[in-house]
């Protein structure tokens, strides 16, 4: 069971390190991610929020890791918290880690399986976003 936590923690990174935003809003859009609800609205927030570099495939440049995941699984829901670290590379921005800090997600499991119902995103380091975000990194609380 923890493994398929797990596995939703991992998807997240590879959806969104690939510019998929609408997959990360149906990823997580059973819940809310930071009190945006609804895949549709969470896919708009990353595609308003996050740069894409068309010349590169669509992606952000990114590579996100999620490491030192603790699960705790209660029946039928859980509860998780991971570090994550968010390394990017462009044309102008040397590889370099730009983001780090700790993620905490809730979930639940149904019939069809178990999925996000929330995740809190607690930035601890901020480095160059400049050529990540489309908005103001201070806003993100």
């Amino acid at each position: 069971m923890k493994q398929d936590i797990l596995e939703l923690l991992y998807r997240y990174a590879e959806l969104i390190d690939a510019g998929d935003f609408d997959g990360v809003g149906v990823l997580l859009g059973r819940g809310s991610f930071m009190g945006v609800t609804g895949a549709e609205a969470i896919a708009g927030l990353f595609a308003a929020s996050t740069r894409r570099f068309p010349e590169h495939g669509g992606t952000p440049r990114t590579r996100h890791l999620v490491l030192n995941p603790i699960v705790d699984i209660d029946g039928d829901t859980a509860r998780a918290r991971s570090t994550f670290c968010v390394l990017q590379q462009t044309d102008t921005v040397a590889l370099q880690p730009i983001v780090v800090g700790r993620y905490a997600d809730t979930f639940a499991r149904d019939e069809q399986g178990w999925y996000f119902t929330g995740r809190h995103v607690d930035i601890e380091m901020l480095g160059d976003v400049s050529d990540h975000l489309m908005i103001d990194p201070t806003r993100l609380g």
